[in-house]
């Protein structure tokens, strides 16, 4: 086995860069002669724009333009689009207005951008800004997602009741006719707090024209470069693809917040041409606060129906999900594909039937976010199974056992076909880590002090890997999901990687290394990594979804399959033996049953020199390039624990234990996956506890500042127990499942499940804030003085 190999605890080779002030991010990209980019951005929710005056602006000395959504309009600059069809449940398809770059006619939600101003510094931008006025007639804001529908207020005409679609999955009929059948009903009503991405980098963008080539480059904080290329040149009009470069290069963070095509970055990129000047332009937190997409923020009421014995017989969901002020690239598909589908959870249910409203408010988008649609799904279901136990008086784990699918492949009844898993292993070891059996005493002892100990359950899946792309096309995808990858080999013997992939902090330098390392029999240190430069790489689809390694990995895994090939026949041919004859081992090529071989570097060499090499067998050179598109998603699974104790007289509550035991299938580098499982747990507590997104009627963003959103610290989280089962996925050739997103979609459910067990009712939504639990503990107290 190579030491660096698959399976080895290799340190991030990136880490050294980055925590040494060497990394190469897009704010530290100073091309010569550049100027700065400034969004004026409306203070109003909902507006119609009368008109832009600009001209005290412009005859400032250093600005060099002030534009506008007219601007944008006369040079045929089109609207952002929505990447995935949804149709309602009546066949009409959704209704998605134009995401204009630069407001025309109406701004939707506080923050969207009106005008830019170009200026020699970014104070000079802002100092001009602060002299363009805009004639604004202020119009009713919609925030309230529960009232949307009914608001007399519109914002886009195009969208009657400010609704999307109405959508459906599953069988009604089927899951009615299970309720009629019902022993025990639980029903229960959620609320799925909007979230704020606040990945460490804000976004960024520099745009570059040269006049010379007609040619632009654009760097930009993206986590899929070669898509942003593709709708800036397909749907913006920016540039022909041939004539956009894109380069994303090290990324700080994206958590979904950065897969999208954003106006800035367009802007930036279309201006520099305007100006004949690089335009550069870097987010503060403000901006990021006010413009990023959303995550997360569904309102749902949920039923589940079971027989005497606690079987699952039927679930029946409605969810309205707030979509902000215009429907963003991948925005339709969360509330519906990536978060319907995922409802069955662990869970045998034989009928489920869900409908998902999505709808149109005066609030910054929202999109996918660290688990789109599968954080969700699991707070829904692994909530409604909790309550059930609790109401049924059986025990929330062994609640769960009886209803744990036991044979794969599984087809549930909305549409996901579960290809393995061993939902028991996981629960069971999750249960001897976090020593459930002795949490009664553990229980008593906090009540002793005075304090309220409680312990929740989340079993949760998750699909990754979003493919095959024949499948996701059918449900209305505007792309195909499959992967690329580029190995490169040198005549030293050195090896580069072109991946479609991109990492913006998951550690791909490092993992994909230790596959070629592993595969080839090479040091590990002579593998390079590239990607997120759409002139470098053949196109790809990037990182989202935990795909980088089930997809990713595995179509550079299939284009090393090709050059060991070739190797085999380069081998054959300098060794004087039959291909059929040649083997491949721990860097060696070696012909069967004899000492004869050739080391890999010497065999590098021999492919560019290529002597005597017959012509219409074996072509010079050893490069090879694959697109892996996998034949369904992958499925990581586990159980995560969480122990809590509340202190009833403050609402404070510190999480004691926390218990993680997941199936990735295989793990590549055991050390990168643990810290995935720990950021994910780190960000669904942030969520469970502390980060909500709050407006107020007008539709200002009162959580606009970290002084008044709270994101989770190190004393907030507790050193956490993880662990894993191996049941290796059989649709990719490395059996990989995917890691990067497990922790955030379990960890919301365990947490409140845990609260609400130590409260002893269920009266308590997301943040589970000090104030909200206090209140909530008071309502404890009050229910034992009653009785």
């Amino acid at each position: 086995m190579n030491a660096n190999g698959i399976g080895a605890r290799v340190k991030r080779v990136e880490d050294k860069r980055f925590i040494t002030g060497n990394g190469h991010y897009t704010d530290d990209m100073n091309r010569p002669g550049h100027v700065h980019a400034y969004f004026l951005r409306s203070p109003h929710a909902h507006a119609r724009v009368k008109g832009i005056t600009s001209s005290a602006a412009t005859a400032m000395t250093g600005v060099h333009a002030v534009l506008t959504g007219d601007d944008l309009a006369a040079d045929g600059i089109g609207p952002l689009p929505c990447g995935w069809m949804i149709h309602s449940k009546d066949g009409s398809p959704m209704k998605t207005p134009g995401h204009p770059c630069l407001a025309q006619g109406k701004v939707r939600y506080v923050g969207d951008p009106v005008a830019v101003i170009i200026a020699d510094s970014l104070a000079l931008a802002k100092q001009a800004a602060e002299v363009v006025e805009v004639d604004y007639e202020v119009l009713p804001a919609v925030v309230d997602l529960a009232t949307a529908q009914s608001s007399a207020t519109l914002l886009h005409d195009e969208a009657p009741r400010n609704t999307a679609f109405e959508w459906e999955l599953g069988d009604k009929a089927a899951t009615d006719a299970a309720f009629d059948g019902a022993h025990h009903v639980t029903r229960i009503e959620l609320s799925n707090n909007r979230l704020v991405p606040n990945a460490m980098e804000p976004r960024a963008a520099v745009g570059e024209y040269d006049a010379g080539t007609d040619h632009f480059t654009l760097w930009t904080t993206s986590q899929n470069p070669h898509v942003a290329r593709l709708v800036m040149s397909a749907f913006l009009n920016i540039a022909p693809e041939h004539k956009l470069r894109v380069i994303a290069p090290d990324v700080g963070g994206g958590f979904g917040s950065k897969i999208y095509v954003y106006p800035e970055e367009t802007v930036c990129v279309w201006a520099s041409k305007k100006v004949r000047r690089p335009v550069k332009w870097t987010s503060d937190r403000t901006e990021a606060f006010l413009s990023d997409a959303h995550g997360r923020d569904h309102l749902t009421t949920a039923e589940l129906a079971l027989d005497e014995r606690g079987k699952m017989l039927g679930l029946r969901v409605k969810t309205l999900a707030n979509v902000g002020g215009y429907m963003n690239l991948f925005a339709s598909s969360v509330p519906t594909y990536l978060y319907a589908t995922l409802l069955s959870g662990q869970y045998d249910i034989p009928a489920i039937y869900a409908e998902v409203d999505t709808v149109y408010t005066t609030t910054t988008p929202v999109d996918a976010y660290r688990g789109a649609g599968r954080p969700e799904a699991t707070f829904v279901i692994e909530r409604i199974v909790e309550v059930a136990a609790r109401e049924m008086g059986i025990d929330p784990a062994t609640l769960r056992k009886r209803n744990f699918i036991r044979k794969f492949p599984h087809q549930t009844p909305v549409i996901m076909a579960y290809d393995v898993g061993d939902y028991h292993a996981s629960l069971n070891k999750a249960m001897d880590l976090a020593d459930y059996k002795g949490f009664g005493k553990r229980k008593r002892e906090s009540a002793r002090r005075g304090k309220l100990r409680g312990i929740g359950i989340s079993t949760y899946i998750e699909a990754c890997g979003i493919a095959p792309s024949q499948a996701v096309g059918s449900l209305g995808a505007g792309v195909g999901l499959w992967e690329s990858a580029e190995v490169r080999v040198n005549p030293v013997g050195t090896v580069e990687i072109l991946t479609g992939s991109h990492s913006h902090g998951q550690g791909h330098e490092t993992t994909f290394a230790q596959l070629v390392a592993d595969r080839l029999g090479i040091p590990f240190e002579n593998v390079s990594i590239v990607h997120g430069d759409t002139d470098k790489v053949q196109f790809g689809m990037g990182t989202y979804g935990s795909r980088s390694g089930a997809v990713g990995m595995s179509a550079i895994s299939k284009a090393l399959d090709k050059v060991v090939d070739k190797g085999k026949k380069i081998a054959a041919h300098l060794l004087e033996a039959s291909e059929a004859d040649i083997e491949f081992k721990d860097g060696n090529f070696t012909v069967s049953g004899t000492d004869k071989s050739i080391d890999w570097t010497s065999l590098a060499l021999g492919a560019y020199v290529a002597h005597g090499f017959p012509p219409s067998e074996i072509e010079p050179g050893l490069k090879e390039t694959s697109f892996y598109d996998p034949t369904n998603f992958t499925f990581p699974a586990g159980c995560h624990i969480c122990e809590v104790e509340v202190d009833p007289e403050t609402g404070v509550t510190e999480i004691a234990n926390w218990v993680a035991v997941d199936d990735f299938g295989t793990i590549i580098n055991p050390m990168i996956v643990e810290g995935q499982v720990h950021g994910g747990i780190a960000q669904g507590v942030g969520q469970a506890l502390m980060e909500g997104t709050a407006y107020d009627s007008e539709g200002q963003l009162l959580s606009g500042s970290f002084m008044d959103y709270t994101m989770p610290r190190a004393d907030n989280l507790p050193s956490f127990k993880v662990d894993t089962t191996v049941t290796e996925c059989p649709s990719n050739p490395l059996g990989m499942k995917g890691c990067g997103e497990a922790g955030a979609i379990a960890s919301p459910a365990a947490v409140i499940n845990a609260i609400t067990d130590a409260l002893g009712h269920e009266d308590l939504a997301m943040p589970a804030t000090a104030q909200a639990v206090w209140r909530a503990a008071r309502k404890t107290s009050q229910r034992a003085a009653a009785e």
